[in-house]
């Protein structure tokens, strides 16, 4: 008599990718309303860092917006998806999380959720970004955008950030949160720092 396997509901990380102005978040939010479509229960979170826009919210660069729990301590993320029966946990701007994201993303992928992490792949030095690398190499799925580099027009996946107009120097602080005031879409060819990242 053949045994019986137990149907086991599996997770799923899912991770996307790229330079500012890719359209992460604009690809999260669809993911989302899709998953809400299918009537899962959903939660979104970002960093609190991130006040951009409205903090209570996930806001792409086209204005679209999905309602998002600001908040800085990754064990809230474990706590609230697991306690509210959470299907689907969306992640926005995941870099800014430091490496305490990814055991709290593999528990929820261990407990049966889909988890899906958008964030910068590289930081304005072209270097991996926070715990970006980690979650890309444990992911079930990736998908990584590209933007329009701004100076000629070609796919871009760095994103180059100004100071008064002029590339910012590689020992500036790598977190400083702003949009097209402090940053652009460039290709290999026009991206600009004074030292390259040699990995």
């Amino acid at each position: 008599m053949p045994v019986e396997k137990k149907l086991k509901n599996n997770g799923l990380l899912e991770v996307v990718c790229g330079p500012m102005f890719s359209g992460k978040s604009e690809e999260l939010i669809r993911r989302l309303r899709r998953a809400k479509i299918a009537k899962q229960h959903v939660l979104t979170f970002k960093h609190k860092i991130d006040n951009r826009h409205a903090i209570e919210y996930v806001v792409s660069h086209d204005g679209n917006k999905f309602s998002a729990q600001p908040l800085d301590n990754v064990e809230q993320i474990l706590a609230i998806a697991l306690e509210n029966h959470i299907d689907v946990i969306g992640i926005d701007e995941a870099q800014f999380f430091g490496n305490e994201l990814i055991p709290v993303v593999c528990t929820l992928v261990e407990a049966g959720k889909r988890v899906i992490a958008a964030g910068l792949d590289l930081d304005f030095r072209g270097a991996p970004f926070g715990c970006m690398p980690i979650l890309l190499a444990i992911a079930d799925k990736v998908t990584k955008l590209q933007a329009i580099c701004t100076e000629c027009g070609v796919d871009a996946h760095f994103t180059q950030r100004l100071v008064n107009g002029t590339p910012a120097k590689h020992n500036d602080p790598i977190i400083l949160v702003g949009a097209q005031e402090a940053y652009q879409a460039r290709c290999r060819g026009c991206y600009s720092i004074d030292k390259r990242i040699v990995l």
